[in-house]
């Protein structure tokens, strides 16, 4: 009987926990695209506050 419990209880589980692990997948990808966006916009953001620093530095020296 329990050679039968056992076959019938492996392939919904086995689908069950591929499913979970498809979600967790497509999580941890939009994490990863939404941190490489960050550090464009805050490099770029950054680099125009720097350049507009040195612009202002400059006019008053």
């Amino acid at each position: 009987m329990n050679t039968l419990q056992n076959l019938l209880f492996c392939n919904p589980k086995a689908a069950l926990l591929h499913g979970k692990s498809v979600g967790f997948a497509a999580q941890k990808s939009r994490f990863r695209n939404a941190k490489s966006k960050l550090a464009f916009f805050f490099g770029s953001f950054f680099t125009k506050a720097k350049q507009k620093l040195m612009r202002y530095t400059l006019y008053i020296i």
